[in-house]
């Protein structure tokens, strides 16, 4: 039986007792493997002191990483993470980075072959590299040893300034477990500073669930998004496909002034004049994505008419779309931008509905309130008891005492004739918050219409998100009549 212990040397020995014989496969090595020429271990090669080269070889490892380090490892993750960015056992390095950055980082060919198919075609495919250091020259050296480490231990060390280039390096190495993190980090670490930043990276990496959240982010807080720096340095792909949506929270004029911001930028960066000329160029496709008949009047007066972006036809046609009916054809959309998703509501307050009701310029008023928070969208109006008549319509919704405008809108309407209410919808949604009281104004302009009897003081509507609960009350004042028991604006449309 052998006794096995360490010399001085540090060498694992091994001495044979007295009498003991070699097994019978041990005796016949040589005949059965003629090939490798195998020959039995004897006591005397056992005994021998380990020569000068082996010595060299031994001192070289303790150097690398100490020796019998596997001693202190017990599983085999702690094993391969010892192993991470170690020269033991290294077999290939990475020069990663430009100059003056360039990093050698040492790596095992195996444990990378198993964690990634483009390491795996590197080492082993039909065009496998040979040569024992690779560079890496697109790759930072942050992101390719977070790749490493993540190969080597399933850990995941990302944050705020590696983040980006990690998720190039994960997909560029196609680790999508890698991928999945980083992501994940980013949805997380998401808010109106960073979303149009986000967003252009989303796009460039085919990161569709990260562009819908930024896209999103940029939804709820168009505002914040657009003041944040990385706003003016987004590409045009990116500013139209925001330019596009009929979701954002802003007013036109507002969303107007922050696309002339990223018209300079842009210039500044092309290092071009920031002349009108240039920066209508530059936006392209942008200029008909910019809903000008969403701003009133005095808006496009003193901004976009001004500019110098817009022809003098494109101007003509505008101003005669916001002066005259019917309206002209012209070049940009008229859909009112809303930020908010889910299902339309609208609140009825009358039960029953009765004939002739007339208009002389005094506005149409009723006081209400809410026990939760909404977003106001549009009235529902009477029409015409002679059949399909024009009514021009004002409506507003007003902070009492002080009579603060809270939004507005003109609209020219057709109506047929029934006792069915006709909407007018404001350009913008309205916040409403709970308990507070406002004032629900039209101002109507054309022949006699329906009106509303039987009217409700309370009529809870039951939405998706809970019920909503609305308190009518009488508006004091000139209010043609319009009271809680019957008149004008029998519904109010709603999101919650």
């Amino acid at each position: 039986m052998a006794r096995r212990g360490f010399n001085q040397k540090g060498w694992l020995s091994c001495t044979m007792e007295r009498g003991v014989r070699p097994r019978a496969n041990e005796r016949h090595l040589r005949s059965t493997h003629q090939e490798e020429s195998w020959e039995p271990v004897t006591e005397e090669q056992l005994s021998e002191e380990p020569t000068e080269d082996a010595g060299q070889q031994l001192v070289a490892h303790e150097e690398i990483g100490g020796y019998n380090w596997q001693a202190s490892k017990s599983s085999l993750k702690e094993r391969f993470s010892y192993l991470f960015n170690n020269e033991i056992l290294s077999d290939v390095h990475f020069l990663v980075g430009k100059d003056p950055g360039v990093q050698r980082i040492p790596a095992h060919k195996l444990i990378l072959t198993a964690g990634s198919a483009v390491f795996d075609a590197m080492f082993n495919g039909t065009l496998a590299t040979r040569a024992p250091e690779v560079e890496l020259p697109d790759v930072e050296p942050t992101a390719f040893l977070a790749l490493l480490r993540f190969l080597y231990s399933d850990e995941v060390q990302i944050g705020p300034e590696s983040v980006m280039t990690t998720l190039y390096t994960a997909k560029k190495y196609a680790v999508p477990a890698l991928e999945r993190h980083c992501v994940e980090f980013l949805k997380s670490n998401l808010s109106a500073d960073n979303a149009f930043m986000l967003l252009t990276q989303a796009r460039l990496f085919d990161e569709p669930q990260l562009a819908s959240l930024c896209l999103d982010t940029i939804d709820k807080t168009t505002s914040e998004a657009l003041s944040a720096d990385g706003f003016t340095d987004v590409d045009l792909e990116t500013l139209c496909a925001v330019l596009e949506r009929d979701t954002l929270h802003i007013r036109e004029t507002t969303l107007f002034q922050a696309v002339m911001r990223w018209c300079e930028n842009r210039c500044n960066r092309e290092q071009v004049a920031a002349v009108p000329e240039n920066m209508r160029s530059l936006l392209g496709k942008g200029l008909s994505l910019i809903r000008f008949p969403l701003m009133t009047v005095e808006e496009f007066a003193q901004g976009p008419a001004q500019s110098g972006l817009l022809t003098d036809r494109e101007l003509v046609s505008l101003f005669l779309y916001f002066t005259v009916n019917p309206k002209p054809p012209i070049p940009f959309r008229d859909t009112p931008r809303c930020s908010l998703t889910g299902k339309e509501q609208a609140v009825h307050r009358f039960q029953q509905v009765e004939s002739r009701w007339g208009y002389s310029g005094a506005s149409d008023r009723i006081k209400f309130s809410v026990d939760k928070r909404i977003f106001i969208v549009g009235f529902g109006l009477y029409g015409s008891i002679h059949g399909a008549r024009e009514y021009d319509a004002k409506i507003q919704v007003l902070l009492p005492p002080s009579g603060k405008v809270c939004g507005s809108n003109s609209a020219r309407l057709t109506c047929d004739g029934s006792d069915y209410t006709f909407r007018v919808m404001f350009k913008e949604p309205i916040e409403i918050r709970a308990h507070t009281n406002y004032l629900a104004s039209a101002t109507i302009k054309g022949p006699d219409s329906h009106y509303g009897t039987q009217g409700l003081k309370t009529v809870t509507v039951d939405t998706k998100s809970g019920p909503v609960t609305f308190q009518f009350m009488y508006a004091a004042g000139n209010n043609n009549g319009t009271n809680v028991e019957d008149g004008q604006i029998p519904e109010i449309l709603f999101y919650t």
